[in-house]
């Protein structure tokens, strides 16, 4: 077991080496591999345990799976099936049929070759999709692509598993092949079903507890009971994670759970990267350099090639292409499983399994690299040829968030979605969100104040802020948390009553609202029709009355902690708002 020496050591060589290698422009991936190498068993051997440290890395992967599934409503999975199982499908044969056609040529058995070329064909999940968030890029045409490629990889592995004793030598499986298959289509569709039915009212209660732990928890949970059923069947663990991930995408509490999992899944994808360094057998790497390199260069290749070809067709330009090639070209870490069982079934040797698993873990160590040399010296020279903005069309972003979707809230969105304006609504009350889902809305349950939450609401991209949240302290945190780390949103603000509304002036915020201020005046205009005075004369009135009573409240906001001094300004008001109407009255008496 992993001591606190173990994560002493992890977290010191960490904190040195990710911030080294992203202040050199090589990425954090490279920052944590190289911290790997130094710390393992094949560098300074002061960590030894790395199947220990592989099991908790595991964890990060499936985390990560979770958040990717959550942020893909099922409605957009079925939009990207082309992606999936047909350039997916296109990849894993192209690939394969390469590198299996190489190792034969190598002198492999064809049996040996076909698994080799299989098994390299496959890419690292958790390095692609680190890379394609840390470039921003998960949301663009080539990294949807790219996703869907993963997706389609991770749903190979069963087949892949359930061909290798038809393969090998080992008795008693022959008949038995097809079991794996089974298990693995039943257990997707009790997750499914399961999951439909179960998740959203179990979540649903926990929300009503207010505990952010226990929710939290709950989050952990789902992702990884799903990725032990999955992992029971034969299943990629993470798979089973994403398919959590799809079932909650379009709940109301989604936004909650990635803020609550993503400093979990950050430091365990950390410890995943870490793993694979430590796992580089440096002494074989020493003692056969020149086939070790051959190895990895040829794989990477035509894994590149193989995979920019088939982009070039799906994104239509090269730039993507490549770059595509450059993220996918490593081994993936399903291959040392597959080569794994592959030994167990006397289809490969050892030495040839510890020589596969070392190709596939430098090549994910130079995938930062390639990636780099793709970037400084590739694209460049490729945007001159063709300059146009290729990978920009980005997933629809909502210009509108509004917190509080309470009375107030709920007609701000009700005129935005009348005028086809998308925006993403959040309340803390889960009740509240219940209730107003029972009539159409689409609102997200969280804490509005919380940094990580408005970020998973993608503050960062929309251009108005309505701040509609009933508790006032509530309402007051959110808006320090957006100003100061959201400046580019223009906040219009609901006040419940004057000592709020000069609270928010304080923060600088002008463009303010008092709720009961607009409604008691579209009271008091039916009480004055109702005595007499016309719509216009009401009207008229009404707009007086505001004008002077929004002067005053700047007027007062100095001095809002002076009770003397406001009493003396609100005497003042109440003798200038009468002159006025006075004076309006003899107008209107000399006019007639």
């Amino acid at each position: 077991m992993l001591g606190i020496r173990e994560a002493l050591l992890f977290l010191a060589v960490v904190v040195v080496a990710v911030p080294l290698f992203k202040r050199l422009g090589l990425g954090s991936v490279l920052g944590y591999l190289v911290a790997g190498v130094l710390i393992g068993p094949h560098g300074l051997r002061l960590v030894r345990d790395v199947e220990q440290v592989g099991h908790l890395a595991d964890f990060g992967v499936v985390l990560l799976l979770f958040l990717i599934g959550i942020e893909l409503e099922p409605r957009r999975l079925w939009e990207l099936r082309t992606r999936v199982f047909g350039v997916g499908g296109a990849q894993v044969a192209l690939s394969g049929a390469a590198l299996a056609l190489g190792a034969l040529a190598l002198g492999l058995p064809w049996q040996a070759a076909l698994v080799a070329g299989l098994g390299l064909s496959l890419s690292s999940t958790a390095f692609a999709l680190q890379l394609l968030g840390e470039r921003n890029q998960l949301a663009t045409p080539m990294g949807q692509t790219a996703f869907g490629i993963l997706l389609f990889q991770d749903l190979a592995v069963i087949p892949l598993l359930a061909v290798l004793p038809l393969l090998g030598s080992r008795e008693g499986h022959l008949d038995t092949s097809w079991v794996p298959l089974v298990k693995a289509a039943s257990a997707i569709v009790v997750i499914v079903l399961v999951g439909r039915t179960l998740l959203r009212p179990a979540f649903r209660l926990v929300a009503s507890a207010r505990s952010q732990e226990v929710f939290t928890a709950s989050a952990l949970l789902a992702a990884v009971g799903t990725a032990v059923l999955v992992s029971a069947v034969g299943l990629s663990p993470a798979l089973g994670a994403f398919m959590a991930g799809v079932l909650l995408a379009d709940s109301e509490y989604r936004h909650e759970m990635q803020a609550d999992i993503e400093p979990f899944r950050g430091l365990l994808m950390g410890v995943f990267f870490t793993s694979v360094g430590m796992s580089v057998a440096l002494e074989l790497l020493l003692q056969r350099p020149l086939l070790i390199a051959g190895l990895v260069v040829g794989m990477t290749v035509l894994k590149v090639l193989s995979i920019a070809a088939l982009g070039r067709r799906v994104l239509g330009a090269w730039p993507p292409a490549w770059e595509l090639g450059a993220i996918l070209g490593q081994g993936g870490e399903f291959a040392f499983v597959l080569f794994g069982l592959a030994v167990s079934y006397g289809i490969l040797p050892g030495p040839l399994r510890d020589t596969l698993v070392l190709v596939v873990s430098l090549s994910m160590a130079l995938t930062p690299l390639l990636t780099l040399a793709q970037d400084k010296l590739l694209a460049p020279r490729l945007r001159t040829r063709d300059d146009r903005p290729y990978d920009r069309d980005v997933e629809r972003e909502t210009p509108v968030i509004i917190a509080g979707f309470g009375r107030f809230g709920q007609v701000v969105g009700r005129v935005l979605r009348a005028r086809g304006i998308a925006f993403t609504a959040m309340d803390a009350d889960p009740a509240q969100i219940d209730f107003l889902q029972r009539f159409g809305n689409k609102v997200f349950y969280g804490d509005a104040s919380r940094l990580d939450l408005l970020r998973g609401a993608r503050a960062d991209k929309a251009q108005v802020f309505v701040l509609a949240i009933d508790d006032v302290q509530a309402s007051l945190r959110t808006a320090r948390e957006v100003q100061e780390h959201f400046p580019h949103l223009v906040i219009f603000a609901r006040a419940r009553n004057r000592a709020h509304a000069y609270q928010l002036l304080e923060l600088g915020i002008t463009h303010g609202i008092r709720g009961t201020f607009l409604s008691s005046q579209e009271l008091t205009g039916d009480v004055l029709q109702q005595l007499g005075f016309s719509y216009s004369e009401a009207r008229g009135t009404l707009d007086r009355f505001r004008e002077h009573d929004e002067r005053m409240l700047q007027e007062s906001f100095q001095y809002q902690r002076d009770e003397k001094k406001l009493i003396e300004i609100a005497e003042r008001s109440r003798r200038e708002l009468e002159s006025l109407f006075a004076r309006d009255a003899a107008e209107e008496r000399k006019t007639a």
